[in-house]
């Protein structure tokens, strides 16, 4: 990744270089660390996996990723993240947090998203069988908003590999390098964080290394 931001300043060096004066200067990479499981709940209904591993999309706005993750206050109270993601260019496309993990914080965020994209006809929404996506509330707040629901097999991460993979960064990147004194302070960082430098500063590699808004812009 630091090679990736050098080349992007004209700065063109090897990897062995750049791990050599990263060496020299004490610098360190991120590690990102397992996502832990969620315990899982009663279910009001399942739903067969459409994606099936195929995280390739066309054009935006077509497949959807979603999933949740913990974070902590300062003072060690526990706070909730649910993220939807956009598999064309692995942008979020939403993303709330709650002192809640449940399926109030999942729909919410899924209205979010709806009110500033135009989903496409066929649309594909994404999860794990958590409880708060297989709950009563949300599959028919999803029927309601014509959405087909996709999900994982059972204890495969695999299945939902791209929003572990953004978990994963969120966490290496953001959370565990920070903390916060109330949930207005942690709202304004994720939002942030999300909105601000991962759309549009952090290059992805499932881009070619472009940022998520320079690939949805060269698709407009």
């Amino acid at each position: 990744m630091m090679k990736i931001f050098l080349s992007r300043k004209n700065i063109i060096l090897s990897n062995p270089t750049v791990h050599k004066y990263m060496k020299e200067l004490g610098l360190r990479s991120i590690v990102v660390r397992k996502k832990p499981r969620y315990k899982k709940g009663d279910c009001y209904k399942k739903f067969d996996n459409l994606v099936k591993q195929n995280f390739s999309v066309d054009s935006p706005n077509k497949v959807w990723c979603t999933d949740f993750t913990y974070m902590w206050l300062e003072g060690g109270a526990k706070r909730y993240n649910c993220t939807i993601i956009d598999l064309y260019d692995r942008s979020p496309v939403a993303t709330l947090n709650s002192n809640r993990i449940n399926a109030e914080l999942a729909i919410e965020t899924l209205k979010a998203a709806l009110n500033h994209n135009t989903i496409k006809k066929g649309f594909i929404l994404h999860s794990d069988q958590g409880t708060q996506f297989t709950s009563k509330d949300f599959t028919e707040f999803c029927s309601l908003q014509n959405i087909t629901q996709s999900m994982s097999k059972a204890g495969c991460p695999y299945d939902n590999a791209p929003m572990e993979s953004f978990y994963g960064t969120f966490k290496a990147d953001f959370v565990n390098h920070h903390s916060f004194e109330s949930d207005e302070a942690l709202n304004k960082a994720t939002y942030d964080y999300i909105f601000v430098y991962y759309n549009h500063i952090r290059p992805h590699s499932s881009n070619g290394y472009l940022t998520p808004f320079e690939k949805r812009f060269s698709y407009c």
